[in-house]
């Protein structure tokens, strides 16, 4: 009797420990992923940074080596009034991209940019830098005459529309997600495998040494054996 109670206390504990198991390994398999996407670690001009003049180029460095398919890169660096600044072709090499710049620019530059990240993942986002000053315009050889100011009717002043920086686009993984959640989270699921490994281990070891007595004391009272008083 004591060996068909303990065969369904040891299915019940494999059946737990597996349970548990499989539970670990979906959450490391969970984080896996999040970990995989490329994410964008420097640029240069840094963002938010100011500099005297436009570049001649701009760098991009991502944390993984990034697809250097055709077509599968794409940079755009746009003045405040929306001139196209991009001089040919973005060049990948491994984990970084560079734009060559032409033109000249004053104010805030915006740079957006689109690849495909090692595990095929497309991933886009955009950062921006200031230009200092507007370059200074340059003199003539003679100064020539003006004509005379004539009177006007009346000043009119018209509103100037200025073009700001549209919101970030969206991205498809953005920046990597943090990998310690999942490693506290694997942590603490070892934890509580093993503490419930060892109760239902204990409990099994108690109860085997109580039937064990059991057994015994049951074997001791047995009809036709010979009480010490007898001898």
């Amino acid at each position: 009797m004591s060996q068909t109670l303990h065969k369904p206390r040891t299915a019940r504990l494999s059946a737990l420990v597996a349970a548990l198991t499989l539970a670990f390994v979906g959450v490391l398999a969970t984080a896996s992923p999040a970990a995989a996407h490329d994410a964008l670690v420097g640029t240069d001009p840094a963002t938010g940074s100011t500099v005297a003049e436009l570049p001649e180029q701009v760098t991009l460095t991502f944390s993984e080596a990034v697809a250097d398919a055709e077509g599968a890169t794409v940079i755009e660096v746009k003045d405040a009034a929306g001139t196209d600044l991009a001089d040919g072709a973005p060049v990948v090499q491994d984990n970084t991209v560079t734009q060559a710049l032409a033109g000249e620019a004053s104010g805030v530059v915006t740079v957006t940019w689109k690849i495909v990240s090692s595990d095929g993942h497309p991933t886009s986002n955009v950062f921006s830098f200031t230009v200092e000053g507007a370059p200074a315009p340059t003199e003539s050889a003679e100064p020539t005459e003006s004509a005379a100011p004539t009177e006007s009717a009346a000043p009119t002043t018209e509103p100037t529309a200025t073009l700001t920086p549209g919101p970030p686009m969206e991205s498809g993984s953005g920046d990597a997600a943090p990998v310690w959640p999942w490693i506290v989270a694997g942590v603490v699921a070892l934890a509580l495998l093993g503490a419930v490994v060892y109760l239902l281990v204990s409990r099994t070891q108690r109860e085997k040494a109580r039937d064990a007595a059991d057994q015994r004391r049951s074997n001791g009272s047995a009809p036709g054996s010979d009480s010490p008083a007898d001898h």
